[in-house]
Parts: C-alpha cells; sequence; structure tokens
C-alpha cells in the first residue's frame, strides 16, 4: 500500500536517542508517506539527525520552531498541521512510545472516521505516582466532558491520534484562541471543538511503550494545562 495520502506529525524536544530510528521505521513500513519533525529547540543533535533522514529518505521536513512566540507540545502540533497537504494526519511523539505498527490501523480507520485515537490498553515501567496521576486527570476530565455534553474517548490523553486533514485546519482556522497556549494534550483541545456530527474511532494497542532514551518531559504543570483545556 501506498501512503502519499498521509503526513505522520512529530512533535520533538531533545529525542536525538530515538528519532532516526523512528523516521526509519516508518519509511520502511508506510511508502510514499510525508512526515514533519516539528522540533520546539532542541539543544542536541535532533535538528542534525532529522535533516539527515531528509537527505536518506526525502519526505521529511524539519520544522525549526526556536523563534516561535509559543512553545510546547500542541502549538507545536498545530504549527505543523498548517503546512499539510496531504488528506490525513497521523500525530505520535518521537520517543518510540507509540508503536508505528499501529499507524496503519490509524489510517484505515480515518477511511471511515473523522478521527481516530490510539487508546493505551496496558503500560509500562510507570511508578505507581505517574499511574495515579494519569488515572486521576482521565477521570476527572471524561466526567468535566460528559457534563459539558462534549465529545470523548476513553483515553483522552493520549498522544497517538489520527485526524482528517480537512477537519484538523477547520478548527484551527475557527478557534484561533482555542488551542492551550503551552499546552500538552492536543487531542483534548480538538475534542473540545469538534462540533457533534464529527466520528470517532478508538484503535486499542496492548503496549505504551517505556521510554528508551532520555527522561520524560511531564510534569505536574502539564496536568493543570490539562483541566485548564478540559474547563475552556
Amino acid at each position: 500500500m501506498i501512503y502519499d495520502n498521509l503526513t505522520i506529525i512529530i512533535p520533538t524536544l531533545n529525542e536525538e536517542g530515538s528519532i532516526g530510528t523512528l523516521i526509519s521505521e516508518l519509511k520502511r513500513r508506510y511508502g510514499g508517506v510525508s512526515i514533519i519533525v516539528t522540533d520546539d529547540n532542541s539543544t542536541d543533535s535532533t535538528r542534525d539527525i532529522v535533516l539527515g533522514m531528509k537527505s536518506r529518505y526525502g519526505g521529511v521536513t524539519f520544522l525549526d520552531r526556536r523563534k516561535k512566540r509559543n512553545h510546547g507540545l500542541t502549538a507545536s502540533v498545530v504549527d505543523a498541521a498548517s503546512m499539510v497537504h496531504t488528506e490525513y494526519i497521523v500525530v505520535m511523539d518521537g520517543d518510540l512510545q507509540h508503536p508505528p505498527y499501529v499507524v496503519k490501523y490509524l489510517y484505515a480507520a480515518l477511511r471511515t472516521h473523522d478521527i481516530a485515537v490510539g487508546i493505551r490498553r496496558k503500560v509500562k515501567n510507570w511508578g505507581a505516582y505517574r499511574m495515579l496521576l494519569s488515572k486521576g486527570i482521565t477521570a476527572i476530565t471524561i466526567f468535566i466532558f460528559m457534563l459539558r455534553r462534549k465529545r470523548i474517548v476513553s483515553d483522552p490523553m493520549s498522544g497517538f491520534f489520527g485526524v482528517r486533514a480537512a477537519i484538523f485546519k477547520r478548527v484551527i482556522r475557527d478557534n484561533p484562541d482555542g488551542f492551550v497556549p503551552g499546552g500538552y494534550k492536543v487531542l483534548l483541545d480538538l475534542l473540545r471543538m469538534v462540533g457533534p456530527g464529527v466520528t470517532i474511532a478508538e484503535i486499542g494497542y496492548n503496549t505504551f511503550h517505556a521510554r528508551r532514551y532520555g527522561r520524560s518531559k511531564l510534569r505536574l504543570h502539564h496536568m493543570v494545562d490539562v483541566l485548564r483545556s478540559a474547563m475552556r
């Protein structure tokens, strides 16, 4: 199968240990796919590695956001989405926690749905504190969305999802202040702003892999951003 109508957006911040492996794997699995690495001022060799991948494979774009006013994962993804020329978008992390094989299932679901969300069925090597924090914030978010009669999924904290590019761009255009500045969960913002007629598929996968390289960027203030998004 040729994936020339799919763009994979990968937000990065100091992912030199994993980004080359991820791009190579995606290019091996998905012929013709476009990849945008949207980088939020990495201080390691992420940029050089991605530019090397661009020369090797083609169809790879490095979006340098060093001089942007707003930083954060959400801002990185939104900026990249505005550059997409394909029909479908998949957003995934650059740290190898999201298994590349799941992309094909998200892509297949987008043929019949507007949004496809990767749902984590099992998480490996999380400490008790992070697990409790994640489960707690997920439960609170689902409750808030239900009260507000907003569209919601069983794993709204997922950073692994697909969306029709036209829908994503329309939401960005119609809600210029709708995404939380410096935010961490772009999917949550997107779900809050899409209309009731949008169709959503949930794609379960068994293991959310432990980070192989570098350190997690998750901090307590990111959880505050999640609540801000849910209440916005």
